[in-house]
């Protein structure tokens, strides 16, 4: 069975956070889905402001239904989850997928998406030390580590994780023994 994951993304998301993830996990065989607040491109940054690449999203996010996807992973950069938490469709999308019980990853500032979709009450997390605070006001207990499991939901904290990050994100969704 293919492992079918939607990455949820916008404008200002970190390239890296995106790219090395689904160049990763479609290696590992996963049908990997780009959604973004509309299909086409939008603007990938790094290092949180300076403009990089132009990414496509094959899907608007109000035209994907979170039951055609096993897994999601929410890429950060500081400025996509702000965006993505202020679009009530994106909203319930990933709050959807999560609560469905599905895995779900996120990166760095990606958790700001999980804080408004409120499914971290109780949950053990990481993030971008910047926004610790907003997952403890969240209900979320936040510890400084590579990468953090709990449940369905997987967190890292930053691009430097990735080397961490990107396996554990593979056996996560499913791909991997």
């Amino acid at each position: 069975m293919t492992v079918r994951v939607a990455v949820l993304a916008a404008d200002g998301t970190e390239e890296i956070e995106l790219t090395s993830p689904v160049a990763v996990l479609r290696v590992a065989g996963a049908e990997v889905t780009i959604i973004s607040l509309q299909k086409g491109e939008f603007q990938a940054v790094k290092g949180d402001i300076y403009p990089s690449n132009r990414i496509t999203a094959e899907r608007a996010v109000a035209d994907s239904s979170p039951a055609d996807y096993d897994a999601l992973l929410l890429p950060g950069g500081v400025f996509s989850p702000d965006k993505l938490r202020m679009d009530p469709v994106a909203v319930d999308f990933i709050r959807d997928l999560a609560t469905a019980g599905k895995p779900v990853a996120t990166i760095c500032h990606g958790s700001q998406s999980l804080i408004e979709a409120g499914v971290l009450q109780g949950r053990r997390g990481t993030s971008w030390p910047a926004i610790r605070t907003d997952l403890a006001n969240a209900g979320a207990t936040w510890v400084d580590e590579a990468v953090v499991i709990d449940g369905n939901l997987l967190f890292s904290r930053s691009p430097d994780d990735l080397d961490a990050f990107n396996p554990a994100i593979v056996k996560h969704f499913g791909l991997a023994g």
